[in-house]
């Protein structure tokens, strides 16, 4: 449908908690334009609706490209998505669209189990982290709010676009 702006902190969207889609709407525009949005964005494997100014729960996420990628549900939009099951921990760097200048290392579950309109899904590795991230943005959470702590592990991004 169309390439919306990424709304970047400290936009006051980027922080509210989303409300739900209820049932009897179709996701519509908003789904679409995350979709247009994120391949508009080269490298880019997740999107959350508040990032492009839509207060809706839905999320996109295609890491089956990525490098880091060992496994890929392919390409993932998710309405009033759950996680219902976490195990394990790993720390690792993320990066936002949001947050375009910076990184950071993130704690995060290895493996999820996640359930959304009309699907549930297990995922691990580095898409379950795409997906925990693009989840937190719908509650108003961003990777910075993750970091254990922000003078040892934020770092200004070398190359970003």
């Amino acid at each position: 449908m169309a390439v919306r702006p990424v709304l970047r902190y400290p936009h006051r969207a980027l922080k509210e908690v989303c409300p739900a889609l209820p049932d009897d709407e179709e996701p519509g525009d908003a789904a679409a334009d995350l979709l247009d949005t994120m391949s508009a964005h080269p490298g880019c494997v997740g999107l959350a609706a508040p990032q492009i100014g839509a207060s809706v729960r839905i999320v996109v996420v295609d890491v089956s490209e990525h490098p880091k990628a060992e496994s890929s549900s392919g390409l993932l939009v998710l309405v009033n998505p759950v996680v219902v099951r976490e195990e394990g921990a790993d720390v690792a760097r993320e990066g936002c669209l949001s947050i375009p200048h910076l990184t950071a290392n993130v704690r995060r579950a290895t493996a999820i189990e996640v359930e959304a309109r009309g699907t549930r899904l297990e995922s691990s590795g580095f898409e379950a982290r795409c997906l925990l991230h693009e989840i937190d943005h719908l509650d108003g959470l961003l990777f910075l709010d993750r970091v254990d702590s922000l003078s040892t592990d934020v770092f200004r991004r070398k190359n970003y676009r």
